[in-house]
């Protein structure tokens, strides 16, 4: 493939630093915004260009977005250009975030926070009831996808399977049946093409390679060297590095192995607390993954020593965003340049295909798990051999918290609400009934 377009940097950033303040609407919305700037009214790049890009970019984990916006720099103005491209597609949103986390750390108590939250959790649900619907109409078109969604959710919300277990589980038998039952899997065959005419030599791929593995792993080791092992903020940054590496399926996929991780084994953050964080993202530029942002500064902020509360908050903000964008960079500028030859194996292809499967049944097992701790006060566990079962308190059931998550649902599936519209008017039913006096 070759660059038949080159745009200077300083338009690069004229037009990406626009789209990355106004890239709200999350993956859908972003993708449709780039695709209207940069193929209907820059004519920057080819329809067919733009969709070849998309679809290699669902290949790869991380947030596909962010990703197709590196990749368009990429072909626009090499290197260069997609660093510009993804920055300016991640940094407002996270500027965005980072401030919100500090005004949640420090607010959080107070009476009308509280009330607008508590109305947000429930849009939170209908926002990912929406999502798994979308995704299911989508995916779950054969007997064996459908199986896969239900084998990972039963893992996952009956048997705490670990999510990158279950996602490699469900790529190898992707590769499998890919090979030996296509049909399973609806595959379309692949129309042969040339091939990539970058004629980029192996050792400029391993080259990149080393550069942006670096470029990822140098401030986790600066950690590890001045703080030990032991401390949050290495703990942060090794936890959301290994989820950069399995972040197939979008935020919602991951956010069911970061609440199990975050909320359950390290105690950064409650589950309230996660809806709370995803109802920020939605409404925040960027990538919805910038989730994970607010989940690191809560973390550090919570165990500061031997910073303060906000500095430390920073530094694991910083950190997250590092070890979650990074990778990008590294997957894009390392395989960009044979998007056709990876488009076109079989094997990927099926293993991209059972993926999406298996992220419906994950997410699915976050609505479930979200719902429990957004609808009753108190949720425990038992065990039972090797199931591991959800324990609702039914004495601690919020009825008011049930009302907002059917009204959300109403508005989301019948009358199509938006996301944005749908977090402001339940965040002002949640201040009605609490300034009413009814919880």
């Amino acid at each position: 493939m070759t660059q038949v377009t080159q745009v200077s940097p300083r338009r690069l950033f004229a037009v990406f630093g626009r789209i990355g303040l106004v890239s709200f609407g999350g993956p859908a919305g972003q993708i449709a915004l780039m695709h209207r700037v940069l193929v209907d009214e820059r004519g920057w790049m080819r329809e067919d260009e733009y969709l070849s890009a998309l679809n290699f970019c669902h290949l790869l984990p991380g947030p596909e977005a962010m990703q197709l916006a590196t990749y368009a720099g990429w072909r626009l103005d090499g290197v260069r250009g997609g660093l510009i491209a993804g920055l300016l597609f991640v940094l407002p949103g996270a500027a965005v975030i980072l401030a919100l986390s500090v005004l949640y750390a420090y607010a959080a108590d107070l009476a009308a926070v509280e009330a607008v939250f508590f109305g947000v959790k429930a849009a939170v649900l209908a926002i990912i009831a929406q999502a798994l619907v979308r995704i299911g109409s989508r995916a779950l078109d054969t007997g064996f996808r459908r199986a896969l969604a239900a084998g990972a959710f039963i893992a996952i919300f009956f048997f705490d399977a670990l999510f990158p277990l279950v996602v490699l589980g469900a790529g190898a038998l992707g590769m499998l049946a890919a090979r030996w039952r296509p049909e399973w899997l609806a595959l379309k065959p692949s129309s042969p093409g040339p091939e990539t005419g970058t004629g980029r030599p192996l050792a400029r791929a391993l080259g990149s390679v080393a550069v942006w593995g670096g470029v990822w792993a140098a401030p986790v080791l600066l950690i590890l060297i001045a703080l030990g092992p032991d401390h949050v903020l290495f703990e942060i940054a090794a936890f959301f590095s290994r989820l950069a590496v399995v972040t197939f399926g979008g935020a919602y996929a991951v956010l069911a192995w970061m609440a199990q991780e975050a909320v359950e084994v390290h105690g950064w953050l409650n589950p309230g607390e996660m809806a709370d964080g995803l109802g920020l993202a939605e409404t925040t530029p960027g990538p919805l993954i910038l989730v994970t942002q607010f989940v690191g500064f809560l973390g550090a902020f919570r165990a500061p020593e031997p910073f303060s509360p906000l500095v430390a908050g920073v530094l694991g903000a910083a950190i997250t965003s590092w070890v979650t964008f990074a990778p990008c960079f590294l997957w894009i500028f390392t395989l960009a340049p044979w998007v056709e030859r990876i488009q076109r194996s079989a094997v990927l292809k099926g293993a991209l295909s059972a993926l999406t499967a298996a992220v419906v049944g994950v997410i699915a097992s976050l609505a479930a798990w979200f719902a429990l701790h957004v609808l009753f006060g108190a949720v425990g566990r038992e065990s039972l051999g090797p199931l591991r079962l959800h324990a609702p308190d039914w004495a601690s059931f919020d009825p008011y918290a049930a009302l907002l998550a059917v009204l959300a649902l109403i508005a989301v599936f019948v009358f199509r609400l938006g996301i944005i519209p749908l977090l402001g008017l339940a965040a002002l039913a949640g201040l009605a009934l609490t300034f009413a006096g009814l919880r």
